[in-house]
Formats: structure tokens, sequence, C-alpha cells
């Protein structure tokens, strides 16, 4: 954004509009209109009889402490007017005086002060700078004290709004309004790690200069422990707890979630602030991008321990947002680690393809949970809990292994160390990956006595769920931390397989469920390809449907370098060909079969015969029904007709036969390749 020249700031009929009088003792509406005769810009409220004034203090020309010629006003805010003058002291040096808006608000004047004296601390970079705090005189001989900060010579994000708004008549992309909200989050963290809270955060006090985004009225900033001094902010972003509570790190989370849905949403209004957020059935931008959704639905919990627990919570899930976003509207992925899970560590439904005629109940027999546990990502281990240590360094798979290990190793930390919550933990994973649902269900309860209600505990509950088959609890289960982690794969991930389970429970509506499970897989597989059980998943369903395209289409981006790519391009031939009516096999399809099949090098020959019998299988179907080739060209180096095809067949079936594993398989496989063989005449 270009900076703007000072001068050209300042306004030429500068005035608060009558929609935001008010007076600042009872916070009634004052100085309105009646009829034809415009509101007083000062005078006293009709209901208290408090002095209010609204009207500039300075004018052009004026010397402020014997230092700042003054310019003009060039804003107003809650709490006072924004002057621009030029510092005549230090190279004439483009300042901004911030005077108060009504001199008679003793609050406003404690506010003011508190203000100069939470500025000279802080120092960072996204946060305007203070200069300096002079007295001056007004007209009324009432000194009149002003912050004297740096000139920001920007555009704030509310002017960015409008403009975009006017010339392209939409609210701003979700990626610029994250990105926006991502660059300010770090500036609110260093305000709380001294104790402070920001209390005013929106879109009018945040500017941009060149590529800098920075917090320009710090006003409303009061100590977190203050107990006493009035809480400023704006009606429609701040928190309806916060008279209560008072400024809490949950509060500003608030702010923040409301201020990233009016940078792109079309939020409603109510008596002149904004109202309730729109959902997702009533806004198409949550309806697209189900993460944004979830995010905002957290930041603006009704309940402040609902909330993200800090900036930096904010700023992680935030950034996992953004990347689901962009690989949306970039269609390309934008994968990133995770603070809380590590890694896949293997792939679920490979090479299971839905079958020719599917079936509601098909999914939970081709998925086996202990699988998807077993593949799934695991919570990452705290660093900073006393177990951590213990945990790098014992092997064992089983809780009856692991246990004997952690107790001696327990015994050698430090006493009046703060108890393991890793060590339970990594118990309750283990009786999952044993297959021991109970175990697992039995461990989760005993530690949610002591540790409460988390995020991890939930996700193992959910895995021990889908173990004893109760696919829709899982379900549940996944989209609590998914709700609490709306920027992770994994609780996607898991949502997704434990909806497409749930479709072959009795009761449930399979093409809901599938739906439902598609749009994670997608949502997990476009954005990040290091999940390749999303592909599977994704082409199991999109084959299900009967859109075989579509799942040859996701099975074709799994990267040549994944081990599981050989697995998805037999996957890809298998859907393209299989249980197809023979009338509808064309040339142009067998062919495209083949030629997928000789581009792969199967090292398993067993493997190798199957893949390509399916191919000689539909060809043999399609030439029975009178069907010809058109080309000269071969099929996996066969004639395409009856003697070459049932040559290939016989093969196969050969081949197949040598690596049977047992006697009878062997024969009958033989008896095969003897019956399929072309006739031929001695």
């Amino acid at each position: 954004m270009a900076r703007v020249d000072p001068a050209s700031a300042v306004l030429t009929d500068p005035s608060v509009p009558e929609t935001k009088r008010f007076c600042a003792n009872c916070e009634r509406p004052v100085g309105r209109s009646r009829g034809d005769t415009p509101g007083r810009t000062e005078g006293f409220c009709p209901r208290c009889g408090s002095r209010f004034s609204f009207t500039p203090k300075l004018v052009r020309g004026e010397l402020v402490g014997g230092q700042y010629e003054v310019l003009g006003p060039i804003a107003h805010g809650g709490l006072g007017w924004l002057y621009l003058a030029v510092d005549r002291n230090v190279n004439d040096r483009w300042v901004v005086l911030k005077g108060l808006l009504n001199t008679a608000d003793p609050d406003a004047m404690a506010a003011a002060v508190a203000e100069r004296r939470f500025l000279a601390q802080v120092e960072h970079p996204n946060i305007v700078k203070i200069f300096n705090f002079v007295e001056h005189a007004g007209a009324d001989g009432i000194p009149v004290g002003y912050i004297v900060m740096e000139y920001v010579g920007g555009t704030s994000l509310k002017q960015v709004l409008r403009r975009h708004r006017e010339s392209a008549g939409a609210y701003l992309p979700p990626a610029q309004a994250i990105a926006y909200v991502l660059e300010m989050l770090p500036a609110l963290g260093y305000l709380h790690s001294l104790g402070l809270a920001y209390c005013d955060f929106k879109p009018d006090n945040v500017m941009q200069s060149d590529e800098q985004l920075e917090l320009i009225d710090l006003g409303a900033v009061i100590a977190m422990d203050d107990q006493d001094s009035p809480i400023y902010g704006t009606a429609g972003y701040q928190a309806p707890e916060i008279a209560e509570t008072g400024p809490t790190v949950a509060s500003e989370v608030y702010t923040v979630g409301r201020t990233l849905a009016v940078l792109m949403l079309a939020v409603p209004e109510r008596d002149g602030h904004f109202a309730e957020l729109p959902d997702s059935a009533s806004e198409p931008v949550l309806a697209q991008h189900d993460s944004l959704y979830r995010f905002l639905l957290r930041a603006t919990d009704a309940d402040p321990g609902a909330r993200f627990a800090s900036m930096e919570e904010m700023a992680d899930q935030l950034t996992g947002v953004l990347r689901t976003v962009l690989s949306v509207q970039d269609d390309v992925p934008h994968p990133g680690l995770s603070v809380n899970f590590g890694p896949p560590r293997g792939v679920f439904g490979a090479g299971n393809p839905a079958p020719a005629k599917p079936s509601a109940a098909d999914a939970s027999v081709r998925l086996d949970p202990r699988d998807i546990v077993a593949a799934l990502p695991v919570p990452l281990v705290d660093p900073a809990d006393t177990g951590a240590a213990l945990l790098a360094t014992t092997s064992g798979t089983s809780p009856a292994e692991l246990e004997p290990a952690f107790a001696a190793g327990l015994r050698a930390v430090v006493t009046g160390a703060a108890e393991s919550v890793e060590i339970p933990l990594r118990l309750i994973r283990a009786a999952l990956e044993t297959g021991d649902a109970a175990d697992a269900q039995r461990r989760i309860e005993e530690l949610a006595a002591t540790l409460g209600e988390d995020w991890r505990l939930t996700w193992y509950r959910g895995l021990a769920r889908l173990l004893v088959g109760e696919f829709d609890s899982a379900a549940v289960e996944f989209e609590v931390v998914y709700a609490a982690l709306p920027g992770e794969a994994a609780p996607q991930l898991a949502l997704a397989v434990a909806a497409e389970l749930s479709g072959g429970l009795p009761g449930a509506d399979p093409e809901v469920e599938s739906a439902r499970a598609a749009r994670y897989y997608d949502m997990v597989w476009r954005t990040d390809r290091s999940f390749v059980s999303a592909a599977f998943g994704l082409a199991r369903l999109r084959r299900t449907a009967g859109d075989r395209a579509g799942a040859v289409a996701v099975l074709d981006q799994v990267d040549p370098g994944s081990a599981r790519h050989t697995d998805a391009a037999i996957t890809a031939v298998e859907i393209l060909l299989a249980g197809r009516n023979p009338a509808d096999i064309s040339e142009e399809l067998l062919r495209e079969g083949g030629s997928r099949i000789e581009r792969l090098v199967i090292e398993s020959k067993y493997r190798a015969a199957q893949v390509r019998r399916g191919v000689l299988d539909a060809a043999l179907d399609w030439l029975a029904i009178g069907r010809t080739a058109a080309s000269a060209e071969p099929l996996l180096g066969r004639d395409l007709d009856l003697a070459g095809v049932r040559s290939g067949l016989e093969n196969c079936y050969r081949d197949l036969a040598r690596d049977a594993g047992d006697l009878w398989g062997r024969i009958e496989l033989v008896d095969h390749a003897n019956r399929i063989r072309p006739r031929t005449v001695l």
C-alpha cells in the first residue's frame, strides 16, 4: 500500500457523524438532528446534563507545546481527535497529536494519561511509537493533554475494505483478510506479555503503509489486572463478558475474530453496531471454507473458556486455515508442519477401490479400524512435560511393556516435579495400537478426572470408538477436536474416515455421510499431499458415486516419489475398467489402462500378473460382444484380438500359479490357464 502524502491526509471538513455522538457519562445519544435542524456539536446531555463537545480544538498554524505546528485534524476516534503536525525542533518531522474528543470527561482524561504511560514502555515494529506528551491550553483556558506519536502514512484496513468494496463489489478475499490478521497477532501477543490488553482491535485501528501494518491507536489499552479504570472498546467487536471479567486474553481473541469476520463477510448490523456472525448456510465464503468457519466459531464463542488460549495458539491455527484457503484459491497444495500432531504414520485404504456394485456396508468391510488407528497422526509430546525425556528413551509397544519402564524411570525424577501427563497419554496410545479399546477408554477416563477436558483425550476417545465400531460416536469426538483445532489436517482426516464408515451403520444416510466424508478428504488432500490416505478415501467415494474419472484424477495426483504411487496407479486402472458393462468400454479406454500398466515398475510378479489380468479380462469381454480393434497396436504386448488376449490371460494365470500359496490354489489357476488359452491345431 503506497504511503500517503501527509498534507493530503488533513480533513477539509472535520466532523463527528451524528450516529457516533454519545454522552461520555451516560452513553445516551447526543447531538442528533431533529427534523430539518442538524444536531449540535457542543452542548449538554439532555439526560444527565454532562457537557459534550465534538469539535476540533486545534486550528491550522497553532503551535502546541512550543514545538508542534498544527496542520489540521486527520481523523477522530473514540477518545480524541488526531491532528497532523510538524515537529519544528526535530527536522520538521511529521507527527500526530492525539487530543481528547470530550475534555469534560474525567475518564477520558485518565485514559489519555494511561495511554501515555503504556506507550512509553511499548516497543514493537507493529505498534505506533510515542515521542512525547504535551499540554496546551484551549480557547477556554483549560489545558488539554496531547500525545505526540509517529505519523504512519498509510491506509487503515477500514479504508482498504471500503475501497475494495467500491471497486470489486465484494469484501476482502479470505486469504488477504487472514494475512492482515496474522500480521497483527504478534503485536497483540507482545502487549499481553506486558500484562496489557489492547481492548479495541478493529479495522479502523490498523494502518497499512508500504508492506507494514501498525496498530495506530492505543487509547483503550489497559492493564489486565486493572480493576478500577474504565474499559473502552467498540460495540460489535467487544467481547460480551468484558463488563464482568474485565479485559482478558479471551476478550482479546474475541475482538480479533470479529475483526476478521468484518473484513471478509457481510456481518449484519443492529442499532448501528455489528451483530451476530452469519452462518455457513447464508454466507458462501464460510460454506466454501469450512475450517475458516470453525476458526471464527471458536474465536467468538460465547464461552470465554472455549476460545483460543493465546495469540500464539490463534496464529498457529489461523496459519493452518490459511493453507486450506490458499489451496482452494490457487488449486495448489500448501502443506506445513503442525505444532500439535506428527506426520501421518501410514496409509489406510490403499489398494481398496470401491467394488463394481458398491453397497452402503462395503466401506466397513474394506477399511480395518486397526489400520486406521495405526496410520493416523498422533499428538506431539510436550517437551516441557516431566516425562518427555523418559518417553524419548523408552521402547515398547504395549502397556504391559511400557508401564514397568515408566515406573522405574519416574522414580528417578526429582521429588516435587510436576506429575507427567505425557506418560499416561502414551499408555493410552499403546492400548489403542494393540487393539485394546476397553483398556484405552479406562485410562482416558482416569486421566480426564485429573486433567479435565483436553483435546488429546478427545482424540484418543475417538480412536477408541473407531476400534469398537462406534463410527458415528467417533465422528462426534473428532468434530470436537476439529472445532478446537480448525487449522489441523489430522482431525479433518479422522472425521472423514469416521463419516465414511458411519454411512454403513443401520439407520444412517449413506449419501449424506459420504458427501460429508468426501468434503473432508478433499480438504485434506488439496492442502497436503503427504496425507495419501485422503486420496484413496476420496477416490473410493467418487467411485462409489459413479464418478470414475474423478476417482482416477485424484489418484493421479499421488506424487511419483510416494511409496504408495504404484498402489495409486494400479487402483486407478482397476477403477477405470473393473465392473464396467462391456458395451461401455471403448478401445481408447482399454489402451489407456494398458499404457498405464506398462509405465509402472511392479516388483511383485504375482501382483503384476493380477493387474495385467484385470485389463485383459476387460478386453476379452469387449471382444466377446463383437467389437474389433481399429488399431494394430498391441495391448500389453499382445494383439488386441481373441487369440492375443486369450494368450495373454493364459500367461497371467500361469504366473499367478507359480506364486500361489497352496497346491490346490495352484491347480485351480492352471486349470483357468488351460480353459482360457486359445485353441491350437497340432
